[in-house]
């Protein structure tokens, strides 16, 4: 009993240890933001004269609103089509059988380990030549070709570990391979695909490279790219650059606070079988 109760303990102190060191920057960043240019915080204590206004200034000068509208259209465009398509390939791979399975699966496992930077100018001219540059499509679909490699792996392992007896007695019941994917195998791993559903928005929110590259329109640009742009303007108002952070960093926060649980659930989907 005794050695339990040390156990939770130091599982306790090892997680407060690890929320504190992701909290404690986040914090600071919050100290900065709200603190005057002409006297920069010092420690981690607020300002005496918190300067709330810092966010009003970034969010007009930075022009946030307009960088966060076309963040979001893009984030939710591509999460819809990548999860779409990483669900129903990893269905294919993992249920179905079909003549070049395994070759098929290759270029996909290519697409996992080939550094996205190797191909961005060859992106760059043949977007242009398509007259996808300074347009949200021609950071969409790079990013959906991007991340369905993962997704269509994440998919494939997560339907692969349903029990064999479930999608047996479905097909003896005389479902079809949509009715298979679509009343059984997607309720029951609805958690891994919300799992990926948060990263894919993660990922496609911070995108930092394609955004750069594509969209040379400041009006179309998208918030991480915007931000850069406002940290060569604003290099040394500091306080205006955390606030900006912020606003950038807190629809990827409020989107993990919301869906934190099905995230874990997601996360450990398969470790236990029952």
């Amino acid at each position: 009993m005794r050695r339990a109760n040390l156990n939770l303990t130091v599982s306790y102190a090892i997680l407060g240890l690890a929320a504190l060191a992701i909290l404690l920057p986040l914090y600071s960043i919050l100290v900065v933001a709200i603190s005057p240019q002409s006297a920069p915080a010092i420690g981690l204590g607020l300002p005496a004269d918190p300067q709330w206004s810092n966010f009003a200034a970034a969010w007009a000068q930075g022009n946030f609103g307009v960088l966060i509208k076309n963040s979001t259209v893009i984030a939710v465009s591509v999460v819809a089509v990548a999860v779409v398509f990483s669900v129903l390939s990893g269905f294919a791979f993992s249920m179905m059988e079909f003549p070049g399975k395994r070759l098929l699966f290759l270029p996909l496992l290519v697409g996992l380990v080939l550094p996205f930077e190797a191909v961005i100018l060859p992106l760059y001219y043949n977007l242009r030549a398509l007259g996808l540059t300074d347009s949200p499509l021609g950071v969409i679909l790079p990013e959906v070709g991007l991340y369905v490699a993962f997704g269509t792996l994440w998919m494939r392992a997560v339907f692969a570990g349903v029990s064999r007896e479930i999608v047996e007695a479905a097909r003896i019941d005389g479902a079809n391979a949509m009715q298979l994917l679509w009343i059984v195998l997607i309720p029951m791993c609805r958690p891994a695909i919300t799992t990926l559903v948060v990263l894919f928005f993660l990922w496609s929110w911070n995108e930092f490279l394609v955004s750069l590259v594509i969209l040379q329109d400041p009006l179309q640009r998208t918030a991480p790219a915007g931000l850069g742009a406002f940290v060569g303007e604003y290099l040394t108002n500091v306080p205006l650059l955390a606030a900006g952070a912020i606003y950038v960093a807190l629809p990827v926060v409020i989107v993990y606070f919301f869906l934190q649980r099905y995230i874990i659930e997601g996360l450990t989907q398969g470790a236990v079988k029952g």
